[in-house]
């Protein structure tokens, strides 16, 4: 059993762990107990009622939340020409193409999210195992494989996360900062639920959202009444 220091052990009081708050409530009660002392991100964690092992039974996706996350992403592009000069101008940080995939073979990682046109993806599938492996890969299905370079790094920009579900058959995704209104929160919250309960797959039987809770990075879980959020 991990063991916790004063202030999480302090911290963890308010929070009964046998309650299931309704979410503005659990919300603003990690917010009370976040005692960092730099401004903790607000994380959720949703358990389905799915199979991970099964293909037909995958949740992955991405969702733009309203207040967005609280911290601004470095965005590159793999593109070329008039695109390259569109991803400029949309806001990205670093853009280029052989350049790029050469510094990253060499060890560069200055950045949190990959965007590819998909004329680029021949030439950026070489760094599979590179980018794989942090979970950098550019995808259609994240958005991150597309002509609409402007919309793609505006979106990032404001907010827009991608989910996946692990091999706990959990999900695990941010929705904001402690310094944030619970109001906000709650509100990009919501826009993450919503986005969960449009990708239930057809082959998922039985209650779908099985348990929810949110928490802050340093502090205690509360757990959300799951049955008022299907």
């Amino acid at each position: 059993m991990a063991k916790h220091g004063k202030k999480y052990l302090e911290a963890a009081k308010l929070i009964n762990s046998e309650t299931f708050y309704e979410t503005l409530e659990a919300i603003q009660l990690v917010k009370q107990s976040a005692r960092a002392k730099f401004d903790e991100s607000v994380e959720v964690a949703v358990r389905l009622g799915v199979d991970p092992r099964k293909q037909d039974q995958a949740v992955r996706g991405v969702v733009v939340l309203p207040h967005g996350t609280g911290k601004t992403k470095r965005v590159l592009v793999f593109a070329k020409g008039e695109k390259a000069k569109e991803a400029e101008a949309a806001g990205a940080d670093f853009v280029g193409d052989q350049d790029m995939i050469n510094k990253i073979q060499q060890g560069w990682f200055d950045f949190d999210v990959c965007v590819a046109t998909p004329d680029m993806m021949s030439e950026v599938g070489k760094l599979g195992r590179i980018l794989g492996g942090k979970g950098l890969m550019p995808n259609p299905k994240a958005g991150t494989v597309t002509f609409d370079v402007t919309k793609a790094v505006q979106e990032i920009k404001a907010g827009k996360i991608e989910y996946r579900l692990d091999k706990a058959g959990q999900i695990h995704a941010p929705i904001g900062k402690v310094s944030f209104d619970a109001e906000k929160l709650a509100e990009n919250f919501k826009a993450l639920i919503d986005a969960l309960n449009r990708a239930k797959p057809a082959a998922a039987k039985g209650i779908y959202l099985k348990n929810v809770a949110v928490s802050s990075t340093m502090g205690p879980s509360a757990r959300v009444n799951a049955a008022n959020l299907r």
